[in-house]
């Protein structure tokens, strides 16, 4: 999967709490040979810089960087990345290199690069950086402005597309994951070992958007309450923290659900305050969307 491997590299690196503190790169956290975003032992980058570094400039010395920084060493970063492929149900995934390059061992599937891409773009810092034509970044010995310019072609050929990551190696060939977000539905297009991949990729739009559906998620909430503890009432209502839509291609799509909420809050309890959740399921038993779910009014303490 080469450098879509990134998407995986970013995405850890911001939930780690990737930031524009700078810090300082030395030579061995950069040696990597392929594409680069350009830095230098010595220059001062921060951890966000390298994740644009690697979303756009598709950077093997970024992703290198990244995994010194964040975990101490390639190895233990890639612990991470595996154990959260694991979480998110990549099934026929493995991670040697947070860069992409060949390595024994290093394999996924276009099935399982979806699952990735579909998780990483709920992170809305990752989707801003994949979504990105350009993007300004300052590193240096001492730091200066530089632009970086996105490979994602597909960002500038067609509408609606929004991310996520090419990448290439001569053993892989030409990969590319992306992302669509329009006219109510959300679509995600894969390709491995594609020559054509761009020409790919907006036929395989093309064909969802005329037959996917946006399907709005419901379930009846109207008996669903929090019980709150020393509130001016014993309990209180729940909503859903937005509207739930759910792409699909199955003209027979149906779903089923499971709501959790919390066993009781102490008030004082805020309108908006996350309390559960509702996880939807496939009739097969995939998880496929879960949404918060948010207390409908203010419960005031009976002390004031």
């Amino acid at each position: 999967m080469a450098s879509t491997t990134k998407i995986m590299s970013s995405l850890i690196a911001l939930e780690m709490g990737a930031d524009d503190t700078l810090v300082t790169v030395t030579d061995e956290m950069i040696r990597a040979e392929g594409t680069s975003m350009g830095l230098k032992g010595g220059d001062s980058v921060s951890t966000l810089s390298l994740v644009k570094g690697m979303l756009l400039s598709s950077g093997n010395d970024a992703a290198n960087a990244t995994a010194f920084l964040m975990a101490g060493g390639i190895d233990p970063f890639v612990e991470l990345m595996n154990k959260r492929a694991q979480e998110i149900g990549m099934k026929n995934t493995h991670f040697v290199t947070p860069s992409g390059l060949d390595a024994d061992g290093h394999y996924s599937t276009a099935y399982d690069m979806a699952i990735l891409a579909d998780d990483a773009i709920k992170n809305q810092t990752f989707l801003n950086i994949c979504s990105s034509k350009s993007v300004d970044v300052f590193f240096g010995s001492p730091p200066y402005k530089r632009i970086l310019n996105n490979h994602n072609k597909l960002l500038s050929i067609c509408d609606g597309v929004v991310g996520v990551k090419t990448g290439f190696t001569k053993k892989s060939g030409r990969c590319l994951v992306s992302a669509m977000k329009k006219d109510g539905k959300s679509l995600i297009a894969v390709t491995l070992a594609a020559p054509n991949d761009w020409e790919d990729h907006m036929k395989l739009y093309d064909y969802a958007l005329s037959v996917a559906k946006s399907v709005s998620l419901f379930c009846n909430l109207d008996n669903v309450y929090l019980k709150v503890v020393g509130g001016q009432d014993s309990k209180v209502g729940v909503i859903f923290a937005d509207n739930i839509f759910y792409t699909t291609l199955n003209s027979n799509f149906t779903y089923n659900y499971k709501i959790y909420i919390k066993q009781f809050e102490y008030a004082p309890v805020l309108k908006g305050e996350t309390v559960g959740r509702v996880d939807f399921y496939c009739c097969d038993g995939k998880l496929i969307k879960s949404v918060d779910l948010v207390a409908a009014k203010d419960v005031l303490s009976i002390h004031g």
